[in-house]
């Protein structure tokens, strides 16, 4: 394993991947679920996702995108329509209710990741990386870890935000989020 394959890397993926609807889907789901199971779930989908960057190399940008897209607007649709349905005093279980357990939210946060981050910039890249320096390992792990820290970040922000805003605010404005995230999926999948 390359250091410098890996540490190239990092500092590729990691500012690429901030801005990222994936990065804002998981703020969003530390915002309402438990922060550790949101973690683990979006970091196993992060670290899949990097597993097929690193195996196809450059072959992904020959897959569907415009159908990954689609699929990707659809989730986040359904997800908007459940926030915004949220009744009034679910915000007193939030945190503890049975059904936001670990297996169901860190699903659905692995579930978000692994479908937003098919065929993304940081998966491409990673893919473009890894057929450049012959270092599956060095990239993987630099790509890994520049995704997990943006993830970390994403999360430590989301269970920060139920402190300061209003549950229900919150829950509203995450919907409004989800909106505008389908949408930008539905125009790379029509465009």
């Amino acid at each position: 394993m390359s250091l410098t394959a890996a540490l190239t890397t990092f500092i590729v993926i990691l500012p690429a991947e901030l801005p990222d609807k994936t990065i804002f889907a998981t703020l969003i789901l530390a915002s309402r679920y438990r922060p550790r199971y949101v973690f683990v779930g979006a970091a196993a989908g992060f670290l899949v996702q990097v597993v097929i960057a690193v195996a196809a190399g450059g072959a992904l940008s020959l897959l569907p995108h415009r159908v990954v897209a689609g699929v990707t607007a659809v989730a986040f649709l359904v997800g908007a329509v459940l926030l915004w349905r949220q009744k009034p005093g679910d915000e007193d279980v939030t945190r503890d209710s049975s059904r936001n357990t670990f297996w169901p939210v860190a699903m659905t946060s692995f579930i978000v990741v692994a479908l937003a981050e098919f065929g993304d910039l940081t998966q491409i890249l990673t893919a473009s990386l890894a057929a450049k320096y012959h270092d599956p390992l060095g990239v993987g792990a630099g790509a890994a870890v520049a995704l997990w820290t943006a993830c970390a970040l994403a999360v430590i922000v989301g269970w920060k935000l139920l402190k300061v805003i209003p549950f229900r605010w919150l829950t509203r404005g995450a919907a409004v989020i989800m909106v505008a995230l389908a949408g930008t999926s539905a125009f790379e999948a029509l465009g």
